[in-house]
Protein backbone atom coordinates (compact mmCIF):
# COMPACT_ATOMS: atom_id res chain seq x y z
CA UNK A 1 0.00 0.00 0.00
CA UNK A 2 2.84 2.77 0.87
CA UNK A 3 5.17 0.85 -1.57
CA UNK A 4 5.67 4.12 -4.05
CA UNK A 5 5.76 6.52 -0.79
CA UNK A 6 9.64 7.25 -0.19
CA UNK A 7 11.43 6.05 2.78
CA UNK A 8 11.53 8.61 5.72
CA UNK A 9 14.98 10.45 5.52
CA UNK A 10 17.62 9.30 8.16
CA UNK A 11 19.48 12.61 10.01
CA UNK A 12 22.55 12.51 9.05
CA UNK A 13 25.60 12.83 11.38
CA UNK A 14 27.20 15.73 12.25
CA UNK A 15 30.75 15.20 11.41
CA UNK A 16 31.96 19.19 12.60
CA UNK A 17 30.22 21.58 15.26
CA UNK A 18 32.45 24.22 13.88
CA UNK A 19 31.52 27.86 14.92
CA UNK A 20 30.12 29.90 11.95
CA UNK A 21 33.43 31.46 10.94
CA UNK A 22 34.87 28.10 10.27
CA UNK A 23 34.38 26.53 6.67
CA UNK A 24 33.85 22.88 7.75
CA UNK A 25 33.29 22.09 3.84
CA UNK A 26 36.85 23.37 3.12
CA UNK A 27 38.10 20.94 5.62
CA UNK A 28 36.15 17.98 5.13
CA UNK A 29 38.65 16.11 2.93
CA UNK A 30 41.84 17.25 4.61
CA UNK A 31 40.05 15.69 7.38
CA UNK A 32 39.09 12.21 6.10
CA UNK A 33 42.80 12.16 3.97
CA UNK A 34 44.20 12.49 8.16
CA UNK A 35 41.62 10.07 9.79
CA UNK A 36 42.74 7.46 7.20
CA UNK A 37 46.57 7.97 8.18
CA UNK A 38 45.86 8.23 11.67
CA UNK A 39 44.47 4.01 11.47
CA UNK A 40 47.38 3.20 9.14
CA UNK A 41 49.88 0.82 10.77
CA UNK A 42 52.83 2.91 10.34
CA UNK A 43 53.39 5.13 13.14
CA UNK A 44 55.01 8.19 11.59
CA UNK A 45 52.12 8.18 9.98
CA UNK A 46 49.97 8.19 12.59
CA UNK A 47 51.65 10.97 14.67
CA UNK A 48 51.50 12.70 11.44
CA UNK A 49 47.89 12.20 10.89
CA UNK A 50 47.18 13.79 14.36
CA UNK A 51 49.17 16.85 14.36
CA UNK A 52 47.31 17.69 11.25
CA UNK A 53 43.86 17.03 13.07
CA UNK A 54 45.37 19.08 15.89
CA UNK A 55 45.80 21.61 13.68
CA UNK A 56 42.75 21.36 12.36
CA UNK A 57 41.12 21.45 15.86
CA UNK A 58 38.96 18.56 14.62
CA UNK A 59 39.50 16.59 17.94
CA UNK A 60 37.94 19.47 19.47
CA UNK A 61 34.79 19.79 17.30
CA UNK A 62 33.96 16.76 15.85
CA UNK A 63 32.55 14.04 17.62
CA UNK A 64 33.62 11.10 15.01
CA UNK A 65 37.39 12.48 15.54
CA UNK A 66 37.23 12.63 19.01
CA UNK A 67 35.84 8.97 19.16
CA UNK A 68 38.27 7.96 16.46
CA UNK A 69 41.53 9.09 18.45
CA UNK A 70 39.80 7.72 22.14
CA UNK A 71 40.02 4.30 20.44
CA UNK A 72 43.90 4.24 19.80
CA UNK A 73 43.98 5.25 23.79
CA UNK A 74 46.20 1.86 23.87
CA UNK A 75 48.28 2.66 21.16
CA UNK A 76 51.30 0.56 20.87
CA UNK A 77 53.72 3.68 20.49
CA UNK A 78 54.05 5.00 24.02
CA UNK A 79 55.15 8.54 22.82
CA UNK A 80 52.02 8.52 20.31
CA UNK A 81 50.48 7.22 23.06
CA UNK A 82 51.30 10.16 25.36
CA UNK A 83 50.22 12.89 22.88
CA UNK A 84 46.61 11.03 22.40
CA UNK A 85 46.13 10.77 26.20
CA UNK A 86 47.47 14.83 26.05
CA UNK A 87 45.38 15.44 22.67
CA UNK A 88 42.40 14.06 24.67
CA UNK A 89 42.78 15.68 28.00
CA UNK A 90 43.12 19.17 26.96
CA UNK A 91 39.62 18.82 24.16
CA UNK A 92 37.84 18.07 28.01
CA UNK A 93 38.58 21.25 29.77
CA UNK A 94 38.51 24.85 28.18
CA UNK A 95 40.34 26.24 25.99
CA UNK A 96 42.82 29.40 26.50
CA UNK A 97 40.05 31.67 25.79
CA UNK A 98 37.81 29.94 28.56
CA UNK A 99 35.36 27.88 26.21
CA UNK A 100 33.72 24.69 26.51
CA UNK A 101 33.87 21.72 23.62
CA UNK A 102 31.13 21.39 22.31
CA UNK A 103 28.68 18.68 24.81
CA UNK A 104 28.43 16.34 21.79
CA UNK A 105 31.72 15.95 21.66
CA UNK A 106 32.15 15.45 25.26
CA UNK A 107 29.75 13.25 25.07
CA UNK A 108 30.76 11.22 22.63
CA UNK A 109 34.41 11.09 24.46
CA UNK A 110 32.54 9.92 27.76
CA UNK A 111 30.75 7.07 25.54
CA UNK A 112 33.89 5.75 25.43
CA UNK A 113 35.73 6.23 28.35
CA UNK A 114 32.94 5.17 30.64
CA UNK A 115 33.73 1.82 29.43
CA UNK A 116 37.31 1.43 29.90
CA UNK A 117 39.28 -1.27 31.07
CA UNK A 118 42.60 -2.44 32.12
CA UNK A 119 44.26 -2.34 29.37
CA UNK A 120 43.44 1.11 28.51
CA UNK A 121 44.34 2.01 31.75
CA UNK A 122 47.27 0.19 32.02
CA UNK A 123 48.42 2.09 29.16
CA UNK A 124 47.60 5.29 30.55
CA UNK A 125 49.32 4.55 33.22
CA UNK A 126 52.39 4.01 31.75
CA UNK A 127 51.85 7.37 29.92
CA UNK A 128 51.94 9.04 33.55
CA UNK A 129 54.59 6.84 34.88
CA UNK A 130 56.97 8.15 31.65
CA UNK A 131 55.47 11.77 31.29
CA UNK A 132 54.52 13.15 34.41
CA UNK A 133 53.07 16.57 33.28
CA UNK A 134 50.19 14.33 31.76
CA UNK A 135 49.00 13.10 35.25
CA UNK A 136 46.10 16.05 34.92
CA UNK A 137 45.72 14.82 31.41
CA UNK A 138 45.29 11.27 32.63
CA UNK A 139 42.72 12.20 35.62
CA UNK A 140 40.75 14.06 32.99
CA UNK A 141 40.00 10.81 31.20
CA UNK A 142 39.72 8.56 34.16
CA UNK A 143 37.11 10.96 35.58
CA UNK A 144 34.94 9.87 32.89
CA UNK A 145 35.28 6.33 33.85
CA UNK A 146 33.39 5.43 37.37
CA UNK A 147 34.43 1.86 38.04
CA UNK A 148 38.29 2.46 36.68
CA UNK A 149 38.92 2.40 40.55
CA UNK A 150 38.28 -1.51 40.14
CA UNK A 151 40.99 -1.71 37.60
CA UNK A 152 43.47 0.65 39.43
CA UNK A 153 43.40 -1.32 42.33
CA UNK A 154 43.56 -4.62 40.29
CA UNK A 155 47.16 -3.06 38.44
CA UNK A 156 48.13 -2.25 41.90
CA UNK A 157 47.94 -5.31 43.79
CA UNK A 158 49.71 -7.18 41.05
CA UNK A 159 53.29 -8.39 41.84
CA UNK A 160 54.15 -8.60 38.51
CA UNK A 161 53.23 -5.01 37.06
CA UNK A 162 56.56 -3.08 37.33
CA UNK A 163 56.69 -0.92 40.28
CA UNK A 164 56.55 2.79 38.71
CA UNK A 165 52.74 1.71 36.79
CA UNK A 166 51.65 0.51 40.17
CA UNK A 167 52.91 3.86 41.77
CA UNK A 168 50.75 5.59 39.30
CA UNK A 169 48.22 3.42 39.63
CA UNK A 170 47.70 4.72 43.67
CA UNK A 171 48.46 8.40 42.55
CA UNK A 172 45.17 7.92 40.36
CA UNK A 173 43.25 6.29 42.78
CA UNK A 174 43.67 9.67 45.04
CA UNK A 175 43.43 12.50 42.58
CA UNK A 176 40.20 11.39 40.98
CA UNK A 177 38.71 9.86 44.30
CA UNK A 178 37.50 6.74 43.88
CA UNK A 179 35.80 6.79 47.40
CA UNK A 180 34.68 3.24 47.21
CA UNK A 181 38.84 2.04 47.03
CA UNK A 182 39.35 3.07 50.91
CA UNK A 183 38.66 -0.81 52.40
CA UNK A 184 40.73 -2.17 49.40
CA UNK A 185 43.88 0.26 50.18
CA UNK A 186 43.41 0.24 53.83
CA UNK A 187 43.80 -3.62 53.54
CA UNK A 188 46.69 -3.45 51.03
CA UNK A 189 48.22 -0.88 53.66
CA UNK A 190 48.44 -3.26 56.35
CA UNK A 191 49.07 -6.13 54.09
CA UNK A 192 52.33 -3.85 52.91
CA UNK A 193 53.22 -2.87 56.86
CA UNK A 194 52.84 -6.18 57.94
CA UNK A 195 55.84 -7.29 55.32
CA UNK A 196 58.25 -4.65 55.99
CA UNK A 197 57.62 -5.27 59.84
CA UNK A 198 58.71 -8.69 58.91
CA UNK A 199 62.07 -7.98 56.77
CA UNK A 200 62.67 -5.40 59.45
CA UNK A 201 62.87 -8.46 61.84
CA UNK A 202 64.88 -10.72 59.65
CA UNK A 203 68.64 -8.52 59.41
CA UNK A 204 69.60 -10.91 56.46
CA UNK A 205 67.03 -9.61 54.14
CA UNK A 206 68.17 -6.30 51.71
CA UNK A 207 66.05 -3.41 52.83
CA UNK A 208 66.55 -1.21 50.42
CA UNK A 209 65.29 -2.78 46.62
CA UNK A 210 61.88 -3.91 48.96
CA UNK A 211 58.93 -2.84 46.86
CA UNK A 212 56.75 -2.72 49.78
CA UNK A 213 58.80 0.44 51.17
CA UNK A 214 58.71 1.87 47.93
CA UNK A 215 54.53 1.32 47.52
CA UNK A 216 53.36 1.88 50.91
CA UNK A 217 54.20 5.67 51.22
CA UNK A 218 51.68 5.97 47.40
CA UNK A 219 48.93 3.57 48.95
CA UNK A 220 49.04 5.98 51.83
CA UNK A 221 49.03 9.30 50.22
CA UNK A 222 46.25 7.89 48.41
CA UNK A 223 44.12 7.23 51.50
CA UNK A 224 45.31 10.82 53.15
CA UNK A 225 43.40 12.26 49.57
CA UNK A 226 40.06 10.12 49.86
CA UNK A 227 39.67 10.66 53.75
CA UNK A 228 40.28 14.46 53.18
CA UNK A 229 37.01 16.69 53.75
Amino acid sequence: MYRDSPPPASPQPTLFLFDESLDSIELLPEVWSALEDFTKPDVILRANALDRLINLDAPRYSPVVAYIIVTKIADQNLELRARIVETLGDVLIPDKNGSHTPTEVRTSLHLYLSGLRTREIYAMLQVSAEYQTLDDHVVQLLNSCPFAGNHLLDILKDHKTPIEVRKQAAIMIGKVGYLYTIPALERLAGRLESRLNGQKAMNFVPQGNSTDANLLPYVKEALICLRAP
